[in-house]
């Protein structure tokens, strides 16, 4: 552990799942389930975790669980070559999660914060972590971001990476264009978390940048299948059969993330996932009106059954 240079990890691109919250069906949380949580995933060969993040539930915060989950993880991933990435809103979070040995903190933007703000909190919470960028989809929380936000957040020392998460092909490349437009391009490390479009995503080169890993909701679930997958690209991004897989992931994609109902049954989804493989005794989340969607089940039935090679 004392040699791990986690930055260099960071920059190679890895898998980071984006950790969910393990909770009773009292809706408290399940402490055992919630750390075997996180070593299911560095024993599927992930790089890291992000913990406190959209998929762990924002409202981790105001039942008091924020310090609790966020140790958890740190604990079981005591000893181990893991990148610990904690979200946070402010710079009290980032304290907590330095305390606790995390490595960075991805910047939690809020939906009617203008861009001036976000710039001023990423400066606070830069100067107590090493910072990654979020560009969170406006239909769970996030706000939309211009290119110049981006050149600007770039332009800030502490930032080593940046999740892009707007679901939209022009806001990605807004994200790009940003950081090409800064003077620290090469020193960013661009990770996909556009949940439809991962493996497009990975393959694709764009004026010289490209994304070297995932920190995504959809590799909380099936993370083997993911590792085998992102190490498999890193050897031969060429290869024609990640057209068909890319289309595939995306599809299943669909079913857990619940587009059809934009998205209100996706952490309840991915709890399902992890409900079938074991991970999980159930799909509570700490909203008792957070559940699946009509139909969804079903639609988590029809992919599994369509794409067998998607799952661990």
């Amino acid at each position: 552990m004392a040699n791990f240079d986690w930055r260099a990890r960071l920059r190679e691109g890895v898998v980071i799942p984006a950790h969910p919250l393990a909770l009773t069906k009292e809706r408290k949380l399940d402490e055992a389930r919630q750390s075997a949580l996180t070593r299911y995933y560095l024993d599927a060969g992930a790089g890291g975790v992000a913990v406190g993040v959209h998929t762990t539930q924002f409202a981790i915060r105001e039942k008091g669980l924020y310090q609790p989950v966020l140790a958890l993880a740190a604990e079981a991933a005591r000893g181990l070559d893991a990148i610990l990435i904690a979200g946070a809103f402010d710079a009290r979070e980032a304290e907590c999660a330095a305390a606790l040995g995390y490595h960075a903190a991805l910047l939690i933007p809020r939906r009617s914060e203008s861009p001036e703000d976000l710039l001023a909190r990423a400066r606070q919470v830069g100067e107590v972590l090493p910072l990654v960028g979020f560009y969170l989809q406006p239909a769970v929380g996030g706000c939309v971001l211009p290119r110049d936000f981006w050149r600007r957040f770039a332009q800030i020392e502490s930032v080593i990476a940046i999740k892009v998460a707007p679901f939209n092909r022009y806001q990605t490349l807004d994200v790009l264009d940003g950081l090409l437009e800064s003077d620290r391009a090469q020193e960013i490390a661009l990770y996909t978390g556009n949940d439809d479009h991962i493996v497009l995503d990975l393959i694709t080169t764009y004026r010289g940048l490209r994304f070297v890993g995932g920190l995504l909701g959809q590799w909380a679930v099936w993370t083997r299948r993911a590792v085998e997958m992102l190490e498999a690209i890193h050897r031969d991004p060429d290869s024609p059969r990640w057209k068909v897989l890319a289309e595939e992931l995306t599809a299943a994609n669909a079913a857990i993330f619940d587009v059809a109902h934009g998205f209100r049954g996706c952490i309840a989804g991915v709890h399902e996932i992890q409900r079938r493989q074991g991970l999980l005794e159930g799909i509570w989340c700490l909203d008792p009106d957070e559940n699946l969607s009509p139909g969804q089940a079903e639609e988590i039935d029809r992919v599994c059954a369509l794409f067998p090679h998607l799952a661990d």
